[in-house]
């Protein structure tokens, strides 16, 4: 058998020659996975024990009154322009704002290769969403707008040095815009700010290490120490990081995941026994109905429309469920049409494709009632045609509680589907319609769903619904959670995870003859709480931007404030690395695009997708001029300075030296990773195992579940509204490109809430006024200044506004069953006209400084 190539360092990063992939499935067929065991880092339990003591709402209006250095985004009004809604999602325009960005950012050479090489088999993944590529054939650009936003921030040729942090104490940079923290440079110095200092200074990175190390063996446990975890690292340098945590003695692995799709794992696990999704992405191209829940695939997974513009072609229909009709449901114009002679005249003159063929305009937090709504349809129309509706072949081979699901269904009376739902008997009969003759189904859910106070339950009823319709572990038929950052998924199979299983902890004890921590850790929220109470001393975040991403954005700024340590890895500034604590360090790294050179020479890392393909990550941009690092080095780094002789030094030497000596790890300890070195470098990388896909549901009881659960109403006051947060088009999760939304009609500013036309009217409030908004949380409140009303087509009784300009209103406390994620689709808040020159006066008589 062939040397592994971590035995030869002349392999290190290189690839097969391309060839005719002779194991890419087939369109219908199912892809090879491999013989290995499913591999699953959720627990069906409730995550443990929580902090459920009070935090007291922060002073969240006053609080750039408080502290010199801005935790919120700045307030200053940035002029809005209104235009109608886009109808029509992506075309021309996308391709030339693509253009526009990359060669402005990153100039014509980078921005142009970095594009041409995105997705591409032979080199590096895209760094924001995790949707998947094409088996098969890939297009010379393989990617989308918000890609190429993306890869074009990561090879912006301008450096945020020593000079800049020397210029802006922190203060002066957190009054700067969010998009003008990103698009100030690319970092390319380690620095430090030490006690009482108000400016980054450069550090030694042999000086920053041993500093990590010092306050780490300074703790009086490891618990008081939290490694937080951006989606956007991939497998190797997160697999080190959990490695790390863990020999330092702690499972305080909080990541992105459990603000967004812990969820979708939460629900998923216990009912089919993996806590991911079943589909590929030929599965959609096969598929006969497509249900999209909560998601808004034109702006936060554009290459989604393509595969829903193939499914349509194929004779698909499409349900889309959501209070706003975004463009990219409406109708989708693809940009590769104009290359292909037959399609360039009506992709550039008309509509494109119609996406939706039945549009559900459901309330905010109403989807688990709709769910219901569809299959009390569904058992009616059974009850008309005994056996052609319900698959009950497959209900009695695979599953069990048939039967108390199907009398909570039929027991739900109409009056609370349609009240709580806020869609009529006669719409959900028009969607069950399409359903009830087929079994080809494929639902997609994105933070619209997880991010609900029912989010796991009503993940559950989407599950329900394909159980009770057979409509899983066959071609064209399953569940798809769609994932946002690049390897969100991947990073929790590597094990970041506070609650890692004892299989896992016992495959890591034998690989790296240690110990590890079995309790389990914190979460996200958790955390927070931790981080707050004062009950930690140092953060270390391996890249993200919890600050922005978290709720409770005060809250968050406090907590940072009271650790001794604070650190940051990441490649370029955003608000999240100003709010300090009393020492803290920012710490350059690559990006994906970045050419990684190590002693074996140049390397690869690997990612893993929405639907459990990993594949490789090769740069191909030379780094700016600096002291970068890749985060695999930083981590070694840190490892070696701070655990010293408690470890195999040499170890993590080879490990950093060549990458390959990594996934020879990996592939001992996480299933499915068997020959990860050999399967790496196959075109298009490899499939891992899914039990669900092969109708193999390794549950507790070895069958796939259905759920009973309980429909909660919720009684506001008379004027409340239910705010949900959203994205910007000019956005991907806490990165701002630009102050724009040009599918939604905004254009040059962020901070705008969407409100339907009767709630404006019935509170005296006109279209471009300025407006407060208040959350309402068991007796808190949190009040956010000077938001703009822009009247949209949204349900009464709902209102909508970006993040992070809205996270202040989220309370941490405020959480979805069983996940313990926060709940940013169900924040109960009043609207009021600003009162922002009454909080000024306030501000002065309390003694206050007040703004310039």
């Amino acid at each position: 058998m062939e040397k592994s190539p971590a035995e030869d360092p002349s392999k290190a990063g290189k690839t097969e020659e391309q060839h005719a992939e002779t194991n890419v499935p087939k369109s219908g067929e199912r892809p090879d996975q491999g013989a290995a065991p499913t591999n699953d880092h959720y627990r069906p339990d409730p995550q443990g024990d929580r902090d459920e003591s009070r935090i007291p709402a922060p002073e969240v209006a006053f609080a750039k009154y408080v502290h010199p250095v801005l935790a919120q985004p700045v307030d200053k009004l940035t002029g809005l322009k209104l235009e109608a809604r886009a109808k029509v999602a992506a075309g021309i325009t996308a391709v030339v704002k693509s253009m526009e960005f990359s060669w402005t950012e990153g100039g014509l050479t980078r921005g142009t290769k970095g594009l041409l090489n995105m997705n591409q088999k032979d080199g590096f993944d895209c760094s924001s969403c995790a949707w998947p590529d094409p088996d098969d054939h890939r297009s010379i650009a393989e990617f989308c707008e918000n890609g190429a936003k993306a890869t074009a921030s990561d090879a912006d040729d301008k450096a945020a040095g020593p000079e800049f942090f020397a210029r802006h104490s922190l203060a002066e940079l957190s009054r700067m815009s969010d998009r003008d923290q990103n698009n100030a440079g690319r970092l390319t110095h380690p620095m430090v700010k030490r006690p009482g200092d108000n400016h980054y200074s450069p550090i030694a990175w042999s000086d920053a290490f041993q500093l990590v190390a010092d306050n780490l063996n300074a703790l009086d446990s490891p618990h008081e120490a939290v490694f937080y975890t951006s989606g956007k690292v991939p497998n190797e340098p997160a697999f080190l990081f959990q490695l790390f945590a863990k020999m330092f003695g702690t499972n305080n692995l909080p990541d992105c995941s459990n603000m967004c799709h812990e969820s979708s794992g939460a629900a998923l696990s216990p009912t089919l026994g993996l806590g991911k999704g079943s589909v590929t992405l030929n599965d959609i191209y096969d598929a006969e109905v497509i249900l999209i829940i909560g998601q808004n695939p034109g702006t936060n997974h554009p290459r989604m429309l393509t595969a829903l513009q193939k499914a349509k072609r194929n004779g698909a229909k499409i349900i889309s469920v959501n209070p706003l009709l975004e463009a990219g449901l409406n109708h989708f114009r693809n940009p590769q049409d104009f290359m292909n002679p037959l399609r360039a005249l009506g992709a550039l003159m008309g509509d494109g494709t119609p996406i939706t063929d039945v549009f559900l305009q459901v309330r905010v937090d109403g989807d688990m009632a709709l769910l219901r709504g569809i299959m009390k349809h569904l058992f009616e129309a059974e009850d008309l045609n005994p056996g052609h509706v319900i698959d009950q072949v497959f209900i009695k081979e695979f599953t069990t509680g048939f039967e108390s699901f199907e009398q909570n269904i039929r027991n739900t009376s109409w009056e609370d589907i349609e009240e709580l739902s806020g869609i009529t008997r006669a719409q959900l009969l028009e969607a069950a319609n399409l359903i009830a003759t087929k079994q080809k189904i494929i639902t997609c859910w994105a933070m619209g769903v997880t991010q609900q106070r029912q989010g796991v339950q009503t993940i559950q009823e989407i599950v329900n619904l394909h159980l009770m319709k057979g409509a899983i572990g066959k071609p064209g038929a399953g569940t798809c959670p769609v994932r946002g950052h690049s390897n969100v998924q991947g990073d929790r199979t590597m094990g970041v995870w506070e609650q890692p299983t004892k299989e896992f902890q016992d495959a890591l004890a034998k690989e790296f003859h240690f110990t590890p921590p079995y309790e389990h850790g914190l979460d996200t929220v958790e955390a927070i709480k931790a981080m707050y109470k004062g009950k930690t001393k140092v953060f270390f975040s391996l890249g993200g931007n919890l600050l922005a991403a978290g709720p409770d954005t005060e809250v968050i700024a406090e907590g940072m404030r009271k650790q001794k340590l604070t650190v940051f890895v990441g490649t370029k500034l955003n608000r999240g690395h100003l709010t300090t604590g009393e020492t803290s360090l920012l710490l350059p790294c690559f990006t994906h695009a970045d050419i990684d050179m190590q002693k074996s020479g140049h390397q690869m890392t690997s990612c893993e997708n929405s639907m459990g393909v990993v594949s490789q990550n090769k740069g191909v941009l030379v780094p700016l001029a600096g002291q970068m690092m890749s985060e695999v080095a930083i981590i070694s780094g840190v490892a070696i300075a701070t655990l010293g002789e408690r470890t195999n030094i040499a170890d993590w030497v080879a490990m950093t030296e060549n990458y390959d000596v990594i996934r020879d790890h990996i592939s001992r300890v996480i299933p499915g990773f068997d020959n990860f070195n050999e399967k790496l470098r196959k075109p298009g990388g490899f499939y891992l195992p899914n039990g669900p896909r092969e109708r193999k549901f390794t549950t507790k009881n070895g069958m796939a579940n259905f759920t009973t659960t309980e429909l909660e109403k919720y009684k506001l006051e008379p004027d409340q509204l239910v705010l949900m947060t959203v994205r910007s088009h000019d956005q991907f999760n806490t990165t701002i490109y630009e102050y724009n939304d040009r599918y939604r009609g905004i254009h040059g500013e962020r901070r705008v809430l969407f409100m339907n036309e009767q709630d404006m009217a019935a509170r005296g409030i006109k279209s471009r006024d300025l407006i407060d908004i208040t959350s309402h949380f068991e007796g808190d409140q949190r009040t956010v200044l000077k938001f703009v009303a822009v009247p949209y087509d949204i349900p009464k009784g709902n209102v909508a506004a970006y993040f992070p300009e809205a996270n202040p209103l989220v309370p941490v406390a405020s959480v979805a069953k069983t996940s313990n994620t926060p709940t940013s689709k169900y924040v109960v808040v009043t609207v009021v006209p600003t009162r922002a020159a009454t909080a000024e006066a306030e501000a002065k008589r309390r003694g206050l400084a007040v703004e310039a």
